[in-house]
């Protein structure tokens, strides 16, 4: 019987460990099936977003709408894809739908500089004289 228990008692450790709010920045997409603009940032974005410093600072964790998030969020989701920027456990900020690679990056950056300030070794990227965005 006392193995068992332990065992038990090990298991509900570990299920409060995965089910507790993660301390550290991350950036969360709510997405659903058939979305095209999750499709889009997909395509666009998602091959290249850990590689950025964004991606660094703030790693992506992909949900479906449907399920329940583990923080606390400001308000309902309403738009697919929405982008929730959380810090220990609480939702910073978001970004709702995708319309393309500036416009994320741009909201994103912006976002980021809202971190607590053990985070503000984060620097935006720079604009070219262009006006564009360089590289992640």
């Amino acid at each position: 019987m006392r193995p068992m228990r332990s065992v038990l008692i090990l298991a509900a450790a570990i299920m409060l460990w995965i089910s507790s709010p993660s301390e550290a920045a991350e950036l969360i997409m709510v997405r659903q099936a058939g979305c095209p603009w999750c499709a889009a940032w997909e395509r666009d974005i998602g091959p290249i977003y850990s590689k950025s410093e964004a991606g660094q600072r703030a790693p992506l964790r992909t949900v479906d709408l449907r399920d329940r998030l583990p923080v606390l969020l400001k308000g309902p989701i309403v738009y697919t894809p929405t982008f929730v920027l959380v810090e220990k456990g609480r939702e910073i900020g978001r970004i709702e739908g995708y319309t393309g690679d500036h416009f994320f990056w741009d909201i994103l950056d912006a976002l980021l500089l809202q971190l607590p300030a053990e985070a503000s070794l984060y620097m935006p990227r720079r604009t070219t004289n262009e006006g564009s965005k360089t590289d992640p």
